[in-house]
């Protein structure tokens, strides 16, 4: 839900924090107060198109921020899947206004403003302005219908999406054989040459390791036999062999006189063995490092063929094989080329069989919810003071099926005797959309997953019992919802759980809007003043107080 709007520098607002709360909230004020710029500001946060207008004289910066409470899993993983995660189960969304242009911010990282409105989407829903209505919509009323009829609607949306799928894998594996026979031999030949190449290789796991090491030690050969030459001169013959040979002598004959130095002539000899274990070991070395030319060029050209291999079919040995694998597939499958175009159109006709049979089964459902879906808000709209409303849901074939089937679906309506049925989209009247909408969340108000909904116009030209059916209709859906709306009549503000009062006033020579939540006395006083008007008397405050505690007991 919403919790907290944040907005300085917009129209007469120099800086306001509104916290929200559960349920029901209520903004109210004497008319030019700024009640709609609050909206406004939310609108902007959430993408609307910016005007110069709407920054406050004398500013030449605004910020909108939307801090949001993800209550919902099922919200949290629609975030997820668009790259957006609650942070401690918020989500924070800031738009600044500068010179023209704005910075959008989710969560402190920058975003493009269709990114803002997919987030704002599953968040927050508007009623009462055509470009923020999420169910005016042919996809969203298709899925406002199917999570209606979500008990029967689901199994079958799964049938069709499996079917879909299926039928996808088979029609895009049957497009590569739509290739005429001169292209088909090309591309045998291409694949039999590269096959052969690879094959005739005849590569061994491990075998470019193996020739890259005895590349490398015949390549050095000559630096390898000089060095090692030296070095055995060093530790052979007269070098330090030789040395420690006489000095073990030496040692030898003085042990008789100390035995520690038995030790030390202990130590010196196994110093004397490992040299001449390393001067034998080094000499079988050098023996066993001759080889021929012949040899060398071998082994050389033999890992500059597994190289050439590499740069064509694969990083590594591994990888050739792999591709060796995929290209005998490809290969057999251009051989038996006609057995298998053929099975596969077979499969293909039998896969769309398939998928327009469940695409026919979730049509048929779907019109059966329809009908009790379009009766439901019929019954809602008689309460809203919609005498005469009629209500319909029209289907026409998509023209090819997708994973949410084959239907659009378009949701039909005349508010007045003899009108004839328009598409809701169409509606003209934005208090009248809003009344609209308010009668279809409120038979939805336990299937849909959205966590704040913003009613704008609510009250336009209603009075009476109308505005009590509307106020006892919004407190309802606010059981389950946060419901936020401005209004201008007494009996929906006594609905409020929150209430807030936008008052304008002039401060050092320029008008600004505060908003504040009221208490319980200061509600009634507000009450008042809209029952009232310029004179509060005892008599309106009694009736204010008696509208609140009746309110009360009707939520």
């Amino acid at each position: 839900m919403l919790t907290e709007l944040h907005v300085k520098n917009l129209a007469l607002i120099d800086e306001a924090d509104v916290l929200f709360g559960r349920g029901l909230n209520i903004l109210t004020g004497e008319t030019g107060a700024g009640k709609s710029i609050l909206l406004g500001a939310v609108n902007l946060a959430l993408g609307q198109k910016f005007s110069k207008d709407m920054l406050r004289t004398g500013r030449d910066s605004a910020l909108v921020e939307l801090v949001f409470d993800v209550e919902h899993e099922s919200v949290r993983k629609k975030l997820l899947e668009i790259g957006i995660e609650p942070e401690d189960g918020q989500v924070i969304i800031a738009r600044r206004i500068r010179e023209g242009r704005s910075v959008n911010r989710i969560n402190g990282e920058t975003c493009t403003a269709s990114a803002l409105k997919q987030a704002a989407s599953l968040l927050i829903d508007i009623h009462g302005q055509h470009e923020n209505q999420t169910l005016l919509d042919a996809d969203g009323q298709l899925r406002l219908l199917d999570m209606y009829g979500e008990e029967q609607t689901a199994p079958l949306l799964a049938e069709v999406r499996e079917a879909c799928r299926s039928y996808r894998e088979v029609t895009r594996e049957l497009s590569e054989y739509q290739i005429d026979d001169r292209k088909r031999d090309r591309e045998i030949d291409l694949l039999t040459y590269e096959i052969n190449e690879i094959r005739d290789a005849n590569l061994r796991d491990g075998e470019e390791e193996e020739l890259d090491r005895e590349y490398r030690r015949m390549a050095n050969s000559r630096r390898i036999t000089a060095t090692l030459g030296e070095v055995c001169r060093m530790t052979g013959g007269e070098g330090a062999g030789d040395l420690v040979s006489r000095a073990l002598r030496d040692l030898s004959e003085i042990t008789e006189y100390d035995d520690t130095l038995a030790d030390l002539a202990s130590s010196l000899a196994d110093a004397e063995s490992l040299l001449s274990d390393f001067d034998r070991s080094a000499s079988d070395y050098l023996d066993a490092l001759s080889f021929s030319e012949e040899e060398f060029l071998g082994t050389e050209e033999r890992l500059n063929l597994i190289r050439h291999l590499e740069s064509k079919y694969g990083k590594n040995i591994g990888e050739i094989r792999n591709y060796l694998a995929k290209q005998e597939e490809r290969l057999d499958a251009l051989r038996h080329f006609g057995e298998r175009k053929e099975a596969l159109q077979q499969e293909a006709a039998a896969a769309e069989q398939k998928m327009n049979e469940a695409a026919a089964r979730l049509t048929e459902c779907r019109k059966h919810c329809a009908e009790q879906f379009a009766e439901s808000i019929r019954a809602s709209l008689l309460d809203l003071n919609f005498l005469s409303a009629g209500f319909e849901v029209v289907f026409e074939p998509a023209g090819h099926c997708t994973e949410r089937g084959a239907d659009t679906v378009t949701f039909m309506l005349s508010t007045n005797p003899g009108e004839a049925m328009r598409p809701l989209s169409r509606i003209a009247s934005g208090g009248e959309l809003s009344r609209i909408m308010l009668a279809i969340r409120t038979i939805m108000a336990d299937r849909d997953d959205t966590e704040t909904l913003i009613f704008d116009e609510i009250d336009a030209g209603i009075s009476g019992r109308t505005a009590q059916k509307v106020s006892e209709k919004m407190a309802r859906v606010a059981q389950g919802r946060q419901v936020i709306a401005i209004t201008h009549l007494a009996q929906i503000a006594a609905m409020a759980d929150h209430h807030f009062e936008i008052r304008k006033s002039v401060e050092n020579g320029s008008t600004v809007s505060r908003i504040r939540e009221l208490d319980e006395s200061e509600s009634v006083e507000e009450l008042a003043r809209i029952l009232g008007g310029t004179e509060i008397t005892d008599a309106v405050r009694s009736s204010a107080r008696e509208m609140k505690e009746m309110a009360s007991r009707a939520r």
